[in-house]
């Protein structure tokens, strides 16, 4: 049986370039919804959020059952872990920055153990790099010491959030701040390109996830520009 779903899995994991950057836009985006969709969503109402993982769940085994439409279903399972992990962060957690990871990461033991059965590679990687980029991002808020602004931002209304926010750029101008972004920019552009050489759809999931972001951040960084 494992064989066979190793054979499964390499059968639709080597394919054309456009599928490939099919694969690697739909990651890309799917890094984005949870950030412009579900973040507003879980602050007001956290159990639709939790309740919409049993819809994508449900989509992505009608897709898996498809012919043509297993890859994308198989994408689509590693998004809804992604997906139920933010909304139990964000909706009832979000002013503690120290649970983000460790809720964050509540699916890493399925998506090792699809790994290791050789299942579900492409959506397993797909969650593994947008944890990746999430950590990276994690990790420079504590570098540059922006977690106090962090829960100020998760306690207030949005109206009251504009000083805390120009507070925070003032950090991240600075040489340290900077820096950091640079470094940790590189890491990521590292980590999310080099998978792009492979032929295997499961690194482009990865990749796309990854590299996206660089792209996320960067918005929410000209978005506390504006502020």
């Amino acid at each position: 049986m494992k064989s066979a779903s190793l054979s499964l899995n390499s059968s639709f994991s080597q394919i054309g370039v456009g599928q490939r950057w099919r694969m690697f836009a739909a990651a890309a985006f799917l890094v984005s919804v949870p950030v412009f969709f579900e973040a507003p969503l879980v602050r007001h109402l956290p159990l639709v959020a939790v309740a919409m993982s049993v819809g994508w769940l449900g989509l992505a085994q009608v897709l898996r059952s498809r012919d043509g439409g297993q890859i994308w279903g198989d994408l689509l399972m590693g998004f809804t872990g992604s997906w139920l992990a933010g909304a139990i962060y964000w909706g009832w957690f979000r002013w503690e920055p120290l649970l983000h990871l460790p809720l964050e990461a509540i699916g890493l033991p399925v998506a090792l153990w699809c790994l290791w059965r050789g299942q579900l590679a492409i959506g397993s990687w797909f969650y593994l790099g947008s944890l990746f980029g999430t950590t990276v991002t994690d990790v420079y808020f504590y570098a540059v010491n922006l977690i106090p602004h962090w829960r100020q931002l998760m306690q207030v209304e949005p109206e009251l959030a504009i000083p805390i926010f120009q507070s925070a750029i003032a950090i991240v101008n600075t040489p340290w701040g900077c820096g950091w972004a640079a470094v940790l920019g590189i890491l990521l552009l590292g980590v999310g390109s080099l998978p792009l050489r492979s032929h295997e759809l499961k690194w482009w999931a990865f990749g796309g996830a990854v590299l996206s972001t660089i792209v996320v951040d960067s918005l929410f960084w000209l978005a506390a520009l504006a502020a």
